[in-house]
């Protein structure tokens, strides 16, 4: 049952709480903001712009699996790609923005935490399993979509596009915004997509959703998936496509377990009397 004390507080008091609540994430926020701001050199050098040149990880692990770029792609050759500034303050405005996304990525588990400690006290002891259950969940899921996105999607994008060429009278010159964009752009995707499953189960407790609707339209399901990895990675190989599908219908496959799930927990509820 939720707590006495906390339930018998008044609108105010709450409003109080609450204000502190976001205070204390704000000051947190801006330290980590101020650690990425004073570190971004580092970070920009050795972590965002790692799939800017062969030594990336994902690159030399590929290389020594060897490949001829039907099925399985090429990467053998040397890659390096030089980023340009062409804009006065760009340097200086990316190095603001991105210390506040990477701040914000660090500090999203101790906003999850403070929410949790704010909303506790007014649910009952079966919600507060299911929350802590939920964000036990949540939020590693949306970590490990970040860190596809980063280790897998963005290189295998990046690569392709900055290789790519209408003409051979060309050249590419990709700019410091363009690159910055796209890098922030499909990791924070993937770290969305990857809660496809926390959603489903949402749903599936709000019975919206149930597990025999997402197998009824899994086929469905696949042409939209193999549709949005082609769009997250345009490149020519069926291997690229593949290692970004499979994750995404995996992520598919976890939603329909866990509508099952609720299903079931629903079914061992008593019956209603009236």
């Amino acid at each position: 049952m939720p707590e006495q004390n906390e339930t018998q507080m008044s609108f105010w008091a709450h409003l109080e709480a609450l204000r502190w609540v976001l205070m204390r994430i704000v000051i947190v926020y801006m330290i980590l903001v101020g650690i990425c701001f004073a570190a971004m050199p580092y970070i920009f050098n050795g972590f965002i712009l790692g799939p800017t040149s062969s030594d990336f990880i994902l690159y030399r692990w590929l290389a020594g699996l060897g490949g001829d770029g039907t099925f399985f792609p090429d990467f053998s050759s040397d890659f390096k790609v030089e980023i340009i500034n062409v804009k006065l303050a760009s340097q200086f405005v990316t190095h603001i923005t991105t210390s506040f996304c990477l701040g914000f990525l660090l500090v999203f588990p101790y906003l999850v935490c403070e929410a949790w400690m704010f909303i506790r006290p007014a649910l009952y002891d079966g919600e507060r399993k299911s929350v802590v259950a939920l964000l036990a969940f949540g939020v590693p899921m949306f970590y490990l979509g970040c860190a596809v996105g980063y280790f897998i999607v963005f290189p295998f994008t990046f690569r392709f596009l900055a290789q790519y060429e209408i003409s051979a009278e060309i050249t590419n010159m990709i700019s410091l915004g363009s690159y910055i964009d796209n890098f922030l752009m499909l990791i924070f995707v993937m770290g969305i997509v990857f809660e496809l499953p926390f959603v489903c189960w949402i749903l599936a407790k709000m019975g919206l959703v149930t597990s025999s609707f997402l197998r009824e339209y899994r086929r469905h399901a696949v042409v939209v998936l193999l549709a949005l990895a082609a769009i997250i990675t345009p490149t020519g190989d069926p291997f690229t496509l593949l290692v970004v599908f499979v994750p995404l219908y995996l992520l598919y496959e976890l939603s329909i377990v866990l509508a099952d799930t609720q299903k079931k927990a629903k079914e061992k509820l008593p019956a209603k009397t009236s």
